[in-house]
C-alpha cells in the first residue's frame, strides 16, 4: 500500500535531486529518506529512481507517481481541513426528524443555540411521527429523531442511543361550554359517552387503551395529525380530546379548556441517534442543545 508520507518524500527527491536535500527540506535524516523511498518501492513493486554516482533521475514509473502524487497530497490535505472543521464544528452537516408538536416547542430553541454557538453547523428538519422517524433514523436517512413513547417501550430502542428529553402530561380539552369545563380535574370514566377527537395513530391507540381500561370504548367521531385542528374542532364544540401539555405551549386554545385528566397519562420524549453517529461533534452539539431547550 503507497503511504502519504512516502509520496511526500518523493516529492522533494524529484524537487531536490538528491536524499540529501530532499531529507533538509523535509527536517530529517538522509538514511530516512533513504529507508522510506525503499518501502515505496517495494509497495510501487517497480524501482522508482535511477542512482548514477551523485545524480538521481526518476524512471517512467517514479514520474507517473510524482505526476499523481501531486493531486493526491492535495485532495489528502483538502481532506484533513475538511474533517479538522467538522470536528471543531466549524462546520458540519445534522438532519434532525421531529414530530410536530416538539418541532414547534423544542426544536426552535434548540437550533437558535446551536446556531449562535456553531454558526457553521447546518441541521436540516423534516416532520415525522414515530415509528416512521425510527425507521428513517435505521435507514440512514437522518441523524437524529425525535420521538415519543407510552409506557416502557418493550426494548424497541434497544440498538439506538436514547437521551431523554422530558416527560410529557396528556391534558383533557373540552369546549368552553361544556358540563366539565369549570372542573379542574376530571375523571376520563366521566367523559365516556362523549364524542372524542383523536390524534396521531400512536396516540390514538393510546387513547383508546386508557379509555377500556376506565371500562368503556371512546367514540372516535374525528381523527388528524394536525394539533391546531384537533383544538379548533374541540372549541366548535364537536368533541372532547386529551392532547399532550407540549402540543398546547404553542397553540391557543380557543374556544376550548383545558382539565387535568385521571388517572394521569404521560408520554416520554426523547431524541434518538445511532450509537457511532453520537460521537460526531455536530450530531453531540445538537443533542446537547435539545436537552437544555427541553429542561426550560
Amino acid at each position: 500500500m503507497i503511504e502519504a508520507r512516502h509520496l511526500r518524500v518523493l516529492r522533494a527527491v524529484a524537487a531536490t535531486g538528491s536524499f540529501s536535500a530532499a531529507a533538509r527540506d523535509l527536517g530529517c535524516t538522509q538514511p530516512a529518506v533513504s529507508q522510506q523511498m525503499k518501502a515505496l518501492e517495494s509497495s510501487a513493486g517497480t524501482p522508482l529512481l535511477i542512482r548514477t554516482g551523485r545524480e538521481m533521475r526518476l524512471t517512467q514509473a517514479g514520474e507517473a507517481l510524482v505526476r499523481h502524487a501531486a493531486g493526491i497530497l492535495a485532495g489528502l490535505t483538502a481532506a484533513e481541513e475538511e474533517i479538522a472543521a467538522i470536528a471543531g464544528l466549524r462546520a458540519g452537516r445534522v438532519r434532525l426528524v421531529s414530530f410536530p408538536s416538539a418541532s414547534s416547542t423544542l426544536v426552535p430553541a434548540a437550533l437558535a443555540a446551536l446556531r449562535a454557538a456553531h454558526p457553521g453547523t447546518r441541521v436540516s428538519l423534516v416532520d415525522a411521527e414515530p415509528p416512521r422517524s425510527v425507521e428513517m433514523l435505521r435507514d440512514g436517512d437522518c441523524d437524529i429523531a425525535l420521538a415519543f413513547r407510552y409506557g416502557a417501550g418493550g426494548g424497541e430502542w434497544d440498538d439506538l442511543t436514547v437521551r431523554p428529553l422530558l416527560t410529557d402530561r396528556l391534558v383533557g380539552l373540552v369546549p368552553e361550554g361544556h358540563r366539565l369545563a369549570a372542573e379542574d380535574t376530571v375523571a376520563i370514566k366521566d367523559l365516556a359517552d362523549e364524542p372524542w377527537i383523536a390524534g396521531c395513530p400512536r396516540c390514538r391507540r393510546q387513547l383508546v387503551d386508557v379509555c377500556e381500561e376506565a371500562g368503556f370504548t371512546p367514540r372516535i367521531d374525528f381523527a388528524t395529525d394536525d394539533y391546531p385542528a384537533v383544538i379548533g374542532l374541540v372549541g366548535a364544540g364537536l368533541g372532547v380530546a386529551v392532547l399532550p401539555e407540549l402540543a398546547l405551549d404553542s397553540v391557543l386554545p380557543r374556544g376550548a379548556r383545558t382539565v387535568t385528566v385521571e388517572p394521569p397519562v404521560r408520554r416520554e420524549i426523547v431524541a434518538l441517534t445511532l450509537p457511532d453517529l453520537s460521537q460526531v461533534p455536530a450530531v453531540a452539539a445538537t443533542l446537547g442543545e435539545l436537552a437544555r431547550a427541553a429542561s426550560r
